[in-house]
């Protein structure tokens, strides 16, 4: 029953309907992935590899694509759909006020849910800009209850992004793996995924 955390930071740049890139990295992964509106690439920095494959239609259906038909569970990611409010608010069987919580120096009213499989807490800063500012989710149908925890220190919008912003190149000396392999790019150290940490 022994919980073990692993952090990464990352950041990403939207912009609807159809482009975003998206960068993790920690201590066992340097992920990045680029939507261009057409083409899905995803980078693992940190193995000299990448993935191409064709992209939906919006980044919408890209989360669902990722999480459907290559089993990467994207935590967060709803806080990028077009519809947040719809697609948070999906399935909750219970949703509670906890009361005032201060997040990096920000106050923010901290709010509980449930669902069938999860329970999810969120941080939403008091004032004219109700800015997410932490999510944490806790998966209810595994054994350990695992945890994924979601901080954000900026958020903004109406920024106008580069012409390059969304633009993909091969580094040299990275080999193309298959989509299905995508999985392999995972930020947890083959001996955890295994149990056996040292």
């Amino acid at each position: 029953m022994e919980k073990v955390q692993f952090t990464n930071s990352g950041g990403g740049l939207l912009s609807r309907p159809d482009k975003l890139r998206a960068h993790r990295v920690g201590g066992y992964a340097d992920v990045e992935m680029v939507f261009d509106g057409a083409t899905v690439s995803v980078l693992g920095k940190h193995r000299k590899v990448y993935a191409q494959f064709e992209g939906p239609a919006t980044v919408d259906e890209l989360i669902e694509a990722l999480r459907a038909g290559h089993g990467i569970a994207l935590p967060g990611a709803d806080l990028l759909r077009t519809n947040v409010y719809e697609t948070l608010a999906a399935g909750i069987i219970e949703a509670k006020h906890i009361g005032r919580g201060v997040i990096d120096g920000r106050e923010c009213e901290h709010l509980a849910f449930r669902n069938l499989d999860t329970d999810w807490q969120l941080w939403v800063e008091v004032g004219d800009a109700p800015i997410p500012r932490k999510l944490v989710i806790t998966t209810k149908t595994l054994s350990s209850a695992p945890q994924y925890t979601l901080q954000i220190t900026d958020w903004r919008t109406g920024v106008e992004p580069a012409s390059d912003a969304f633009a993909f190149e091969v580094p040299e000396g990275a080999e193309q793996i298959g989509p299905d392999d995508l999985l392999e790019l995972d930020e947890l150290p083959p001996s955890a995924a295994a149990g056996d940490l040292q």
